[in-house]
Protein backbone atom coordinates (compact mmCIF):
# COMPACT_ATOMS: atom_id res chain seq x y z
CA UNK A 1 0.00 0.00 0.00
CA UNK A 2 1.04 3.22 -0.95
CA UNK A 3 0.10 5.19 2.19
CA UNK A 4 0.89 8.25 0.72
CA UNK A 5 -0.89 8.22 -2.50
CA UNK A 6 -3.94 7.53 -0.92
CA UNK A 7 -3.77 10.02 1.90
CA UNK A 8 -3.19 12.86 -1.07
CA UNK A 9 -5.98 11.04 -3.00
CA UNK A 10 -9.09 11.15 -0.41
CA UNK A 11 -7.10 13.77 2.17
CA UNK A 12 -9.02 12.84 5.16
CA UNK A 13 -7.59 10.70 7.94
CA UNK A 14 -10.56 10.19 10.63
CA UNK A 15 -9.28 9.40 14.25
CA UNK A 16 -11.85 7.35 16.37
CA UNK A 17 -10.39 7.42 19.92
CA UNK A 18 -13.29 6.58 22.75
CA UNK A 19 -14.35 4.56 26.14
CA UNK A 20 -16.27 2.44 24.60
CA UNK A 21 -15.30 -0.38 22.17
CA UNK A 22 -18.74 -1.51 20.72
CA UNK A 23 -19.12 2.42 19.58
CA UNK A 24 -15.70 2.70 18.34
CA UNK A 25 -16.24 -0.02 16.07
CA UNK A 26 -19.87 1.56 15.43
CA UNK A 27 -18.36 4.85 14.47
CA UNK A 28 -15.43 3.30 12.23
CA UNK A 29 -18.54 1.03 10.44
CA UNK A 30 -20.07 4.64 9.91
CA UNK A 31 -17.27 6.22 8.91
CA UNK A 32 -17.00 3.84 5.93
CA UNK A 33 -20.30 4.22 5.25
CA UNK A 34 -19.87 7.81 4.46
CA UNK A 35 -17.14 7.68 2.54
CA UNK A 36 -14.39 8.40 4.93
CA UNK A 37 -11.37 5.89 3.36
CA UNK A 38 -9.14 6.49 5.73
CA UNK A 39 -9.19 5.38 9.50
CA UNK A 40 -7.01 5.66 12.12
CA UNK A 41 -8.20 3.44 15.65
CA UNK A 42 -5.93 5.37 18.57
CA UNK A 43 -4.47 3.02 20.59
CA UNK A 44 -6.16 4.64 24.19
CA UNK A 45 -9.14 3.41 22.55
CA UNK A 46 -10.68 0.55 25.02
CA UNK A 47 -9.67 -2.66 23.81
CA UNK A 48 -8.35 -1.29 20.48
CA UNK A 49 -6.92 -4.38 19.27
CA UNK A 50 -10.23 -6.33 19.20
CA UNK A 51 -12.15 -2.53 17.49
CA UNK A 52 -9.26 -2.78 14.55
CA UNK A 53 -9.12 -6.53 14.54
CA UNK A 54 -13.18 -6.32 13.88
CA UNK A 55 -12.94 -4.00 11.69
CA UNK A 56 -10.14 -5.23 9.64
CA UNK A 57 -12.70 -8.25 9.28
CA UNK A 58 -15.89 -5.82 8.45
CA UNK A 59 -13.90 -3.28 5.86
CA UNK A 60 -11.94 -6.11 4.37
CA UNK A 61 -8.18 -6.34 3.74
CA UNK A 62 -8.16 -3.37 1.52
CA UNK A 63 -9.44 -0.61 3.95
CA UNK A 64 -7.37 2.05 4.97
CA UNK A 65 -7.31 0.77 8.38
CA UNK A 66 -4.78 2.07 10.83
CA UNK A 67 -3.41 2.01 14.39
CA UNK A 68 -3.09 5.54 16.32
CA UNK A 69 -0.83 6.48 19.00
CA UNK A 70 1.58 4.27 18.55
CA UNK A 71 4.49 4.59 21.16
CA UNK A 72 6.99 1.66 20.69
CA UNK A 73 7.95 -1.10 19.08
CA UNK A 74 5.84 -3.04 21.10
CA UNK A 75 2.56 -1.41 20.38
CA UNK A 76 3.50 -1.49 16.95
CA UNK A 77 3.79 -5.13 16.64
CA UNK A 78 0.21 -5.86 18.19
CA UNK A 79 -1.26 -3.51 16.14
CA UNK A 80 0.23 -5.31 13.22
CA UNK A 81 -1.10 -8.63 14.32
CA UNK A 82 -4.83 -7.04 14.71
CA UNK A 83 -4.79 -5.90 11.53
CA UNK A 84 -3.57 -2.32 10.92
CA UNK A 85 -2.40 -1.33 7.91
CA UNK A 86 -0.59 1.41 8.90
CA UNK A 87 0.80 2.80 12.06
CA UNK A 88 0.36 6.20 13.46
CA UNK A 89 2.50 8.11 16.54
CA UNK A 90 2.46 11.03 18.39
CA UNK A 91 5.86 11.65 18.48
CA UNK A 92 9.79 10.36 17.08
CA UNK A 93 9.11 6.13 18.17
CA UNK A 94 12.66 4.03 17.76
CA UNK A 95 12.13 0.67 16.25
CA UNK A 96 9.46 0.55 13.53
CA UNK A 97 12.19 0.77 10.08
CA UNK A 98 12.01 -2.77 9.61
CA UNK A 99 7.97 -3.39 10.77
CA UNK A 100 6.92 -3.73 7.12
CA UNK A 101 3.57 -1.35 7.00
CA UNK A 102 3.93 2.63 6.33
CA UNK A 103 4.57 4.88 9.27
CA UNK A 104 2.85 8.52 9.89
CA UNK A 105 5.35 9.72 12.39
CA UNK A 106 4.52 12.43 14.74
CA UNK A 107 6.90 15.36 15.11
CA UNK A 108 6.83 19.66 15.05
CA UNK A 109 10.10 21.16 14.98
CA UNK A 110 12.72 20.69 11.85
CA UNK A 111 15.26 18.90 13.61
CA UNK A 112 12.14 16.29 14.25
CA UNK A 113 11.13 16.03 10.98
CA UNK A 114 14.97 15.23 10.10
CA UNK A 115 14.75 12.85 12.65
CA UNK A 116 11.31 11.11 11.52
CA UNK A 117 12.24 11.10 7.80
CA UNK A 118 15.95 9.31 8.93
CA UNK A 119 13.60 6.54 10.88
CA UNK A 120 11.78 5.94 7.79
CA UNK A 121 8.72 7.94 7.84
CA UNK A 122 6.40 7.86 4.94
CA UNK A 123 5.24 11.07 6.07
CA UNK A 124 4.59 13.43 8.87
CA UNK A 125 2.24 13.73 11.51
CA UNK A 126 2.60 17.57 12.47
CA UNK A 127 1.65 17.31 16.05
CA UNK A 128 0.53 19.55 17.73
CA UNK A 129 -1.04 21.02 14.28
CA UNK A 130 -2.88 23.89 16.47
CA UNK A 131 0.40 24.69 17.87
CA UNK A 132 1.85 26.57 14.89
CA UNK A 133 -1.96 26.37 12.89
CA UNK A 134 -2.12 26.29 8.50
CA UNK A 135 1.03 29.40 8.78
CA UNK A 136 3.43 26.86 10.39
CA UNK A 137 2.69 24.51 8.08
CA UNK A 138 3.15 27.12 5.22
CA UNK A 139 6.81 28.03 6.78
CA UNK A 140 8.10 24.06 6.60
CA UNK A 141 6.85 23.99 3.26
CA UNK A 142 10.28 25.95 1.76
CA UNK A 143 12.94 23.79 3.11
CA UNK A 144 10.83 20.43 3.58
CA UNK A 145 8.88 21.27 -0.41
CA UNK A 146 9.00 16.83 -0.82
CA UNK A 147 7.61 16.09 2.62
CA UNK A 148 4.62 14.86 3.00
CA UNK A 149 2.57 17.08 5.86
CA UNK A 150 -0.62 15.65 7.60
CA UNK A 151 -1.17 18.51 10.36
CA UNK A 152 -3.39 16.92 13.64
CA UNK A 153 -5.20 18.46 16.64
CA UNK A 154 -7.57 20.86 16.62
CA UNK A 155 -8.17 21.14 12.91
CA UNK A 156 -11.88 21.48 12.95
CA UNK A 157 -13.45 22.09 8.86
CA UNK A 158 -11.82 25.53 8.37
CA UNK A 159 -8.67 24.66 9.20
CA UNK A 160 -9.06 21.44 7.64
CA UNK A 161 -9.12 24.12 4.03
CA UNK A 162 -6.59 25.74 5.24
CA UNK A 163 -4.16 23.13 5.67
CA UNK A 164 -4.87 21.43 2.60
CA UNK A 165 -4.79 24.70 1.07
CA UNK A 166 -1.39 25.02 2.19
CA UNK A 167 0.19 21.96 0.80
CA UNK A 168 -0.97 19.27 3.41
CA UNK A 169 -1.35 15.98 1.53
CA UNK A 170 -4.48 15.30 3.94
CA UNK A 171 -5.65 16.34 7.56
CA UNK A 172 -6.27 13.94 10.24
CA UNK A 173 -9.50 14.47 12.08
CA UNK A 174 -10.67 12.93 15.82
CA UNK A 175 -13.13 14.79 18.01
CA UNK A 176 -14.43 17.54 15.64
CA UNK A 177 -15.36 15.19 13.53
CA UNK A 178 -15.85 12.16 15.37
CA UNK A 179 -17.74 13.71 18.58
CA UNK A 180 -19.04 11.55 21.36
CA UNK A 181 -19.71 8.39 18.34
CA UNK A 182 -17.24 6.32 19.91
CA UNK A 183 -17.90 6.78 23.57
CA UNK A 184 -21.91 5.79 22.37
CA UNK A 185 -22.74 9.57 20.95
CA UNK A 186 -25.53 10.02 18.11
CA UNK A 187 -24.67 8.14 14.95
CA UNK A 188 -26.81 10.67 12.91
CA UNK A 189 -24.92 13.36 13.79
CA UNK A 190 -21.56 11.86 12.97
CA UNK A 191 -22.76 11.65 9.83
CA UNK A 192 -23.71 15.25 9.18
CA UNK A 193 -20.53 15.87 10.52
CA UNK A 194 -18.87 12.91 7.75
CA UNK A 195 -20.45 14.89 4.92
CA UNK A 196 -18.92 17.88 6.23
CA UNK A 197 -15.92 17.06 6.20
CA UNK A 198 -16.02 15.10 2.99
CA UNK A 199 -16.77 18.33 0.89
CA UNK A 200 -13.79 19.87 2.95
CA UNK A 201 -11.63 17.08 1.46
CA UNK A 202 -13.05 17.62 -1.94
CA UNK A 203 -12.23 21.19 -1.96
CA UNK A 204 -15.85 22.53 -1.45
CA UNK A 205 -16.87 25.73 1.18
CA UNK A 206 -17.13 24.15 4.74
Amino acid sequence: MNLVESLRAHRLLAIVRGKDPAAALRTVRTLAEEGIAAIEVSLTTADALTVIKQARTELGPGALLGAGTVRSAADATRAIDAGASYLVTPALVDGLESCGIPVLMGALTPSEIEIAIARGAVAIKLFPGALGGPGYLRALRDPFPEVPFVPVGGVDAQAARDYLDRGAVAVGVGSPLVGDAADGGDLDQLRARAVTFREVAAGETP
